[in-house]
Parts: structure tokens; sequence; C-alpha cells
């Protein structure tokens, strides 16, 4: 089954089209103020044409303080294809998957990125569609000791690096059950943590919820080295009680990688994580993967259509927004690629000033209401007009 060809990127096809002029005013509403490119280096642009992957670099600035220093990060997505058939062995295709991404880790480096993340479920294909155990379940892993994890570590420390790396886990003290899991990994080399998806779809083809549950990690911040981070593990850019939580736990970077595909959630894609950023003032970093991987065996998911033997296009686009709403245009539809963004963390306390919604939030008047809604006898509050 041969793949259609896809659209390249909104911003590739804004910028064939449309006079320099123009543009600049377009990308001004559609993306908020301009955000600085940031020089490439030559190792790096090297790497990018010998490896055939995309390479974006930008700066999202904050307002110099008479007290505070600037506290500048710098922050690598990674997205990309499986390298593999799906037919080939489960360790091949492991293998190939870690050479791969080894060789954007490098790039990332030679950027000088701090903090990395990888999409989701990266060490694998994302064979939730086909609700067959095998062999898709043989990709599971401890999240403490796993293949990936030792692999991850070993770079973590060499490029003194923290990485956030999904995975799906199997949890080996606790009935070998598997869980969709983020598992943030120090630059020392050691496993600073974990979180587990909070919220499984089940919509169209993804039945996720036949392989894995909801999460039981809560809403985990972890302060790393270079700044407290946080997951929002995919489906759950749709919840913005999610993205809250993480905020009043508070982190200041929040990254959502995802594997979604055109036909389903690509108009909704640049917006969540933007109003989630806008809303929590924090920076949030969407990743996708790419490409349409194709299964061995047919599989429907009761909606209708008829049987087939891929879920749809991962359309990547991975971007990242700053707490004003500014953002970084998207990576492409189609290439594997990594997007570096440099941050001053002090934007996250400016925004919190300026907009005053930590101060505005009302959360008692909104835990009050959530609460009484979670009974199973509440009666929500409607004014009938009754004349």
């Amino acid at each position: 089954m041969t793949a259609k060809p896809q659209f390249e990127s909104l911003e590739k096809c804004l910028t064939d089209h449309l006079p320099p002029k123009e543009l600049a005013e377009v990308k001004r509403i559609l993306y908020g103020k301009d955000i600085p490119k940031l020089d490439i280096n030559p190792e790096t642009r090297r790497l990018a044409e010998e490896h055939d992957f995309e390479i974006q670099s930008y700066n999202f600035e904050a307002k110099d303080e008479q007290l505070r220093a600037p506290r500048i990060v710098k922050i690598g997505l990674i997205q990309n294809q499986i390298v593999l058939p799906t037919t080939s062995p489960v360790k091949a295709q492991r293998d190939a998957i870690y050479n791969r991404i080894s060789t954007l880790i490098k790039a990332a480096a030679s950027c000088g990125v701090n903090i990395l993340c990888l999409q989701e479920a990266w060490t694998m294909p994302f064979a939730f569609c086909t609700r067959e155990r095998l062999p898709w379940c043989e990709f599971a892993e401890s999240a403490e000791e796993g293949p990936s994890i030792v692999f991850i570590q070993k770079l973590c420390v060499q490029y003194n690096m923290v990485i956030v790396s999904p995975i799906l886990e199997r949890d080996n003290n606790n009935g070998e059950v598997l869980w969709n899991t983020a598992v943030v990994i120090s630059n020392t080399g050691h496993v600073l943590g974990k979180h587990r998806k909070n919220h499984i779809p089940r919509v169209g083809d993804f039945n996720e919820s036949t392989y894995y549950m909801e999460g039981n990690t809560g809403h985990p911040v972890f302060q790393t080295h270079f700044g407290r981070i946080a997951i929002n593990i995919c489906y759950g850019r749709h919840h913005p009680q999610n993205w809250l939580m993480f905020g009043l736990n508070g982190a200041e970077v929040v990254f959502n990688p995802s594997a979604t595909v055109g036909d389903l959630s690509e108009p909704l894609w640049g917006i969540e994580a933007r109003n989630a950023a806008i809303a929590n003032s924090y920076f949030t970093c969407a990743i996708n993967r790419v490409g349409t991987e194709v299964f061995p065996q047919e599989f429907t998911s009761g909606d209708g259509r008829p049987a087939h033997r891929d879920l749809g296009h991962f359309y990547g686009s991975s971007y990242v927004t700053g707490p004003d709403g500014s953002r970084t245009p998207g990576l492409s539809r189609t290439r594997d690629g990594l997007l570096v963004a440099q941050l001053d963390l002090n934007l996250c306390r400016q925004m919190k000033d300026s907009w005053g919604f930590r101060l505005t939030q009302r959360l008692d008047l909104y835990a009050k209401s959530l609460t009484e809604a979670t009974n199973c006898d509440h009666v929500p509050h409607i004014i009938k007009d009754t004349a």
C-alpha cells in the first residue's frame, strides 16, 4: 500500500505564495510577535543534510529585569518516522529507531540543548490501532531499567542533557501491566521520575484503551537542573484541566509528546498547546511523529469505514509557544526534524504579572462547582425561560 503524497507545511505554502509584506502580516496574526531565529552552527547543518532531517532554531526573549538575571535554557523537540517496515523483526525495528534518534540527539547536543523531548512511544510503531497484542506488546519495557532507558541514560551523561523519553511501559512490579509513560532522565543519567498518560482516547482507530488505562501519577512537575518541566501526553492536550494542574504545580515548560493524524486532529493542533501556554503562563512544546505506518493485517474500528492497514498520516508540525502566546512556525508535515528553542524562563512570571490570570482565576469557585459536578445526582444549574 502506497501512502498518498502529503502537503509539506502551512509555512512553506505561505512563504511560496505570499509577497514578503503580506507574509509578515499573516505570520503576525497567526503566530503573534516575531520570534527571532538563532544561528545554526555548521556541524548541525552538516548532520541535517547528511542524514536528511529538518532543523529550525528560535529565541524567546524576556524583558531585562533589575533583580533577576535572565534564566536561559535551550530545549529541543524531535519528530521522526519509523525506520523499518512494521513487518521487520521487533529488535531490528527498535535498533533502527535507536540509531536514527542517536543522530538527532547528537545534532541537538551540537546546538547546546539542555532539555530534549522525544515523541510519544518513540521506540515503536504506533500500533495501538490494530488491537493486536503480538508483536506490539514486545516493545514494552521497564521505565526504570528497560533497553531504551539504558540507551538514553548514556546519551544524557554524554551530552549533559535532560531527556524526556515517552515509552510503552511494562510495570514488572505490578502484574506486568502496560502504561503509556514518559520517563524523565536527568543530565546525570539517573531516572528522575515518570508520568503516565492521564487521558486515553476512545475515538476512531485510537484503540489505546485495549492496551493500557488512564495513568495514576497525577500531575508531577520535575525540577531539573535547567528548569521545572512537565509532560502532558498526547490526548491530554484536549483537556484544559490537565494543562491547568501542571501549571498549578509550578511547571515552566510543558511538553506534549503526541502521535496524531491529520483527518482527526490537525485543525486543532496549532490551537490547543498555544491556548495552554497563554492560560497558564508557561512554555508549551507540541511534538508529533511523521509518516504513514502500514501494518500487516487490516483492521476496522466500527466507524463504517472499510478495513484498512494504516492509522492515517502523522503530520509532524511540532512547535513551541511562549507564555505570551507567540509561537514558532511548525516543523514539516512529512520530514524528520529537530526544533530548538532558547527560552528565557523569566517570561513566565512576567506574563503572570502582565495578564494576572493566576490572580483572577477563582480556583475556589471552580473547586466547589467541580466537586458538585462529580456527584452522580448532580443537577446542572440551568435557569429556564418559563414565560
